[in-house]
């Protein structure tokens, strides 16, 4: 992703995203370690859920899904591609601009807040949208995002990549102009402070093969546009294989 990139959305994007092995190893990565960390019969809920692809995928594996998305035109597709799952109720899309996402009351809490595909690194204010995500979930519930890695070695190809090494260092974050608001990248500790104090920073896989890595490693996130972080609240429990717990 260069900075100032055009905006694509809709079937457009739909289009774009399945075109390439590697996003659609993300997709399929993404989606395993949710499955994995959901029960059938669990409510997610999918911030940015963009053209309804992963929404669809949760609710034919026996999960309800509620949605959110911002953009018109990904909406619009998303009403379309899971028309059939929204008819029978499993899962239900949410409009309307950001601020009123924030404002709102959920419909239900869920176990599992999923974010695919980045849209956590077009927020600026990541510490007011956790403070939304503790709100919609259950006392034991959990985030899981895709992110985009300040520490992926093909970025090194852009300018806007050496003119911000420093800040990056220096404050843990930078932003770059994207197609409508700026696009941030984050290292790790930054998501651990700003996901504070109704949630913890968990764990962090790589995200083109899903692995989960020990603490302080980060060789592998060089090799990856996107790394999964699992934020927990705090306090709240999991069953022995690390699924969630206390539906």
């Amino acid at each position: 992703m260069s900075a100032g990139a055009a905006l694509v959305t809709g079937a457009e994007y739909v289009a774009a995203i399945t075109a390439h092995a590697d996003d659609r190893r993300y997709r399929d990565a993404f989606q395993a370690l949710a499955l994995g960390l959901s029960e059938p019969g669990s409510t997610l809920f999918d911030f940015g859920s963009g053209p309804g692809l992963d929404a669809r995928c949760y609710a034919e594996h026996g999960r309800r899904v509620l949605a959110y998305d911002i953009d018109p035109r990904m909406s619009d597709y998303f009403d379309a591609y899971c028309r059939d799952l929204i008819e029978a109720g499993t899962v239900t899309l949410q409009r309307g601009d950001y601020r009123q996402f924030l404002n709102s009351t959920p419909a239900a809490r869920a176990e599992l807040v999923v974010s695919n595909f980045a849209p956590l690194s077009l927020v600026s204010d990541l510490a007011e949208l956790f403070a939304k995500f503790a709100a919609l979930t259950s006392a034991n519930g959990a985030v899981l995002a895709s992110v985009l890695s300040p520490y992926y070695l093909g970025d090194l190809r852009y300018g806007w990549w050496w003119g911000n090494a420093a800040r990056l260092a220096r404050e843990g974050r930078y932003a770059v102009p994207g197609a409508q608001v700026p696009v941030w990248r984050r290292r790790v500790t930054e998501f651990a402070r700003q996901c504070t104090p109704a949630f913890r920073l968990t764990e962090v896989f790589a995200g083109d093969q899903n692995r989960r890595l020990e603490r302080g490693a980060w060789r592998p996130l060089t090799r990856c546009r996107f790394m999964f972080l699992l934020f927990r609240k705090s306090g709240a429990a999991t069953t022995g294989d690390g699924r969630l717990s206390g539906r």
